[in-house]
């Protein structure tokens, strides 16, 4: 008789990937293209059409990330009574923090 076999060991859980990465900042800049047009302008290349729908493609990434990015359909007033509401929010929670240190229920190790 043949004993019993072992079942394979776990795999190990997958590795999470780690969350994107924000664009770097120069993904934002417009002037290295602006100062390659400008050479080119300045050689008379016919590089110069390339360069520009670059450009073109860029403001059109930009406006795309712009109008995707949360918060941006609220008008000024709206984050002006956001920005009260968690500043008075902030402003309680401290007065309470100050309150329950004042109790002296926690002690608090001294360096």
């Amino acid at each position: 008789a043949r004993a019993a076999e072992e079942p394979p060991p776990p795999e190990p859980p997958a590795e999470q990937k780690p969350p994107p990465l924000p664009p770097a900042q120069e993904e934002f800049s417009f002037l290295p293209l602006v100062h390659d047009i400008i050479k080119c302008m300045d050689k008379d290349s016919q590089d110069v059409h390339q360069v520009l729908n670059e450009l073109k493609n860029k403001f059109q990434e930009m406006r795309k990330l712009i109008s995707s990015m949360p918060g941006i359909g609220v008008s000024p007033e709206q984050q002006q009574q956001q920005l009260q509401n968690l500043r008075e929010q902030v402003r309680t929670k401290n007065e309470l923090l100050q309150k329950y240190k004042s109790l002296c229920m926690f002690e608090i190790p001294k360096e």
